[in-house]
C-alpha cells in the first residue's frame, strides 16, 4: 500500500518543497521523504492538499478524467443569490472555455480558523459563504468562476478531495494514511490512522 499525506495547507505556502525566494514551502511543515503533491493549491488558498509516494495514485487524484470531486468553502463579496448559484452549477464561460457542471450551495459561515492575514473586506459590504464542488481543475478556477457571476472571492478553503477532508486538522497539521489504488480512484484504509503531526521548522 502507498503512503498518503493529508495536509491542511496554510495561506501563503507553496505546494513544493523548496523555493529560491525564501517563501514558505511544504518542507516547513512536512518531514516525510519521498512524497510529492497530488495536484496543486494556490499560494493564497488554504485547505486540503494530498501528497503521495505513488505515481499512479497521484495521477488518479489529480487528473480530471477520474472526476474525483473537490469541494471548496468560498467566502465571496456580496450576498449571493439563487440565480448566481445556478449559473455556477450549470457552468460559466471563462477565457479558456466553459466550465463543467458543478454543485453550488449557500452555507453558514464555517467554524474555521482566523485567516492570517485577514481578508480585505470593504466596509458596509456584506459577504456570503458557498460550498462549491468541482469535477475538473483549472488554474484559479474557483476565483474566476465567482468573479464571472459577479461575486469576487475573498477567501478560499479546499475542504475535501474525494473521501479525504481537513476534518480534525488545523492549518499546518497533517496525518498519514495508507491507501490502495483501484481502476477508478484510490480508496483509503483507515483502520490504523496515524496521529496528527504538528511540524514547523521556522
Amino acid at each position: 500500500m502507498a503512503i498518503l499525506v493529508v495536509f491542511n495547507k496554510p495561506m501563503n505556502v507553496l505546494t513544493q518543497f523548496n523555493d529560491s525566494q525564501g517563501r514558505a514551502t511544504l518542507s516547513d511543515f512536512i518531514d516525510k521523504p519521498g512524497v510529492y503533491a497530488a495536484g496543486r493549491l494556490d499560494y493564497d488558498s488554504e485547505g486540503l492538499l494530498l501528497l503521495t509516494d505513488d505515481g499512479a495514485i497521484q495521477a488518479r487524484i489529480s487528473q480530471p478524467k477520474f472526476k474525483l470531486p473537490k469541494t471548496y468553502w468560498v467566502q465571496v463579496e456580496g450576498v449571493i443569490g439563487e440565480a448566481a448559484l445556478r449559473r455556477l452549477e450549470k457552468g460559466v464561460m471563462l477565457n479558456d472555455g466553459p466550465t463543467r457542471p458543478a454543485h453550488a450551495s449557500l452555507i453558514s459561515p464555517p467554524e474555521v480558523w482566523e485567516r492570517d492575514p485577514p481578508i480585505r473586506q470593504r466596509k458596509n459590504i456584506p459577504t456570503s459563504w458557498i460550498a462549491l464542488t468541482l469535477f475538473e481543475g483549472r488554474n484559479r478556477q474557483v476565483r474566476r468562476m465567482t468573479a464571472a457571476v459577479g461575486f469576487p472571492t475573498l477567501r478560499l478553503i479546499r475542504y475535501s478531495i474525494g473521501p479525504w477532508s481537513i476534518n480534525g486538522l488545523q492549518p499546518g497539521e497533517w496525518r498519514e494514511e495508507h491507501v490502495h489504488a483501484s481502476q477508478k480512484a484510490p480508496t483509503s484504509s483507515r483502520r490504523n490512522p496515524q496521529k496528527v503531526v504538528r511540524f514547523k521548522k521556522r
